[in-house]
């Protein structure tokens, strides 16, 4: 099994184009210690010629034109006039950051479109979606549980995470935290390698920890390193929590939760453009790594 890193950051991407809270300011006057990362998503092989790709992203096209594993040309035959190596997509949830990408796969190419009832429902509601041909992409809702194959020998499995529904949802009281259809984790498995995709979170319950017990891998939500990261920003008043993001730091966050679990990789993805651990060599950078974490960057890859 291989994971490839497509984009590690959040929302908006990172540096976010008009953005100069204290770590987009570094990019923005060229310091080294930064690098520039396209929004969340990942893609996942089993025989490395057939690809999920787990979320679709904003920036999708320029991550496709940059991985040349998912490029038309990889396996394309030489008389092929459409060809792509990208054989389902599989969204998390409704955010803009994981569906707008799907705009960028109008081209009549023929893929299967996974998700719960829910978030599918959502994007079937929106009239701009359409452009998907259904004759190409078929819609195939998927159950809380239920274990599928969305592309040769890859066995995969969604289950429901704390979380809430996307921000153009959000009416009156929202409820953080609550586990449905509208935020699920991602279970990858091949020859006999586990890997966790959960991209989103909003807490790190029991059940969560036993769950990815012993996994090969596990990329989580890495969006904030201090729940009011964003206030101390100066760039809005919104927590990391009622974001539906669990913070790396402080009580009740992520940093030294999965502790203790016999994961092999775990790597922080999903990161907003405030955090310090895109700073190379920050105190914050180093804490994470400290506690056996690694940073998604674009481009990663991942054999567990």
């Amino acid at each position: 099994m291989r994971l490839s890193v497509l984009g590690s950051a959040a929302g908006g991407g990172y540096p976010q184009w008009n953005c100069l809270c204290d770590v987009c300011r570094l990019y923005w006057t060229g310091d080294t210690r930064v690098s520039a990362r396209s929004q969340s998503s990942i893609a996942a092989t089993a025989d490395g010629e057939n690809w999920l790709l787990l979320n679709a992203s904003p920036d999708l096209r320029e991550q496709i034109m940059r991985s040349p594993p998912i490029s038309p040309m990889a396996g394309a035959a030489d008389t092929a006039r459409r060809a792509s190596p990208i054989g389902a997509v599989l969204v998390t949830n409704g955010d803009v950051d994981h569906v707008a990408g799907l705009l960028t796969l109008r081209e009549k190419q023929n893929f299967p479109l996974y998700g719960t009832a829910g978030v599918l429902d959502v994007i079937q509601q929106n009239p701009i979606f359409s452009v998907l041909d259904p004759a190409c992409v078929e819609r195939r809702p998927v159950a809380v549980g239920q274990a599928f194959e969305p592309v040769p020998g890859l066995e995969v499995e969604i289950f429901s995470v704390p979380g809430k529904v996307p921000l153009y949802l959000e009416k009156g009281e929202v409820d953080v935290g609550e586990e449905g259809e509208m935020t699920v984790g991602v279970r990858l498995t091949a020859h006999g390698q586990t890997a966790y995709y959960i991209p989103g979170c909003a807490a790190v319950t029991e059940p969560l920890r036993e769950r990815v017990r012993g996994a090969d891998a596990l990329l989580f939500d890495g969006t904030v390193f201090e729940d009011d990261e964003m206030a101390q920003a100066g760039v809005g008043p919104k927590t990391g929590r009622r974001m539906g993001h669990i913070p790396i730091s402080g009580e009740g966050g992520s940093l030294n939760a999965f502790d203790d679990l016999g994961i092999g990789h775990r790597t922080y993805i999903h990161i907003n453009n405030t955090n310090p651990i895109l700073i190379e060599g920050s105190d914050q950078r180093q804490a994470v790594e400290a506690a056996g974490w690694q940073v998604a960057k674009d481009g990663m890859e991942i054999a567990p």
